[in-house]
């Protein structure tokens, strides 16, 4: 998954931005409103973390641009904790809202809420026939046996699974699983796709040339 970081604070904003790369997301990030709005509205991102008190524009008026847009999951962070603030937040189209300081597992949790709940799944577990895939743990299991999948291998899977039954194209993963920093050629995808299937099962993503991958809902 791919998220935008927005927050202004410099210590806190590399703390989240290494605690989500070593939870295996793709992060971009911004220091302020504009650069945030700008990425935000230009790119598409699995999930938008966003602080409210930022320079230029704020968090508030990011989120009233976005929805205008584009229905990307958005979580707030707020060092504010009253009930006016969480309502505005959540009335302006917020997904979520976390008051500062918080623990990082419950905002990964909250993110993986978020990201599933915009794709249409409600709980943690993924079932594919005899392949489980545990979005909590990042643990994908084959008939009952867990499948050594890398962590790019785990991003590409997941992301086709969360979106089952529509055809995904080779620049959609690469938009989703790359952040704005890597270099990485997209004909890797094919290689990735590949060693999923010789570790899963043949048919678990079905290739259609020049369109791109699908897993079966």
């Amino acid at each position: 998954m791919r998220v935008l970081l927005v927050e202004d604070e410099p210590r806190l904003l590399r703390t989240l931005e290494k605690a989500f790369r070593e939870q295996g997301y793709a992060v971009d990030t911004a220091a302020d409103g504009e650069e945030g709005w700008f990425k935000a509205e230009n790119y598409d991102y699995d999930a938008v973390v966003l602080d409210v008190m930022l320079p230029g524009l704020d968090g508030w008026e990011i989120l009233r641009r976005l929805r205008a847009v584009k229905p990307t999951p958005v979580l707030m962070l707020t060092a504010r904790d009253t009930p006016p603030d969480r309502v505005r937040g959540l009335d302006g189209g917020a997904d979520d809202y976390l008051v500062k300081p918080f623990d990082l597992p419950e905002l990964f949790a909250r993110v993986r809420a978020i990201v599933r709940r915009h794709a249409g799944q409600t709980g943690s577990t993924i079932d594919l026939g005899d392949v489980s895939i545990d979005t909590r743990t990042k643990v994908v299991s084959h008939a009952g046996k867990v499948a050594g999948l890398t962590a790019r291998e785990y991003s590409i899977l997941e992301y086709l699974a969360l979106h089952r039954g529509r055809l995904v194209s080779r620049t959609e993963i690469h938009e989703h699983l790359f952040d704005e920093n890597d270099d990485s050629l997209s004909n890797l995808i094919d290689v990735h796709i590949f060693s999923i299937r010789k570790k899963l099962r043949s048919d678990i993503i079905t290739t259609r040339r020049g369109h791109g991958y699908l897993v079966e809902s």
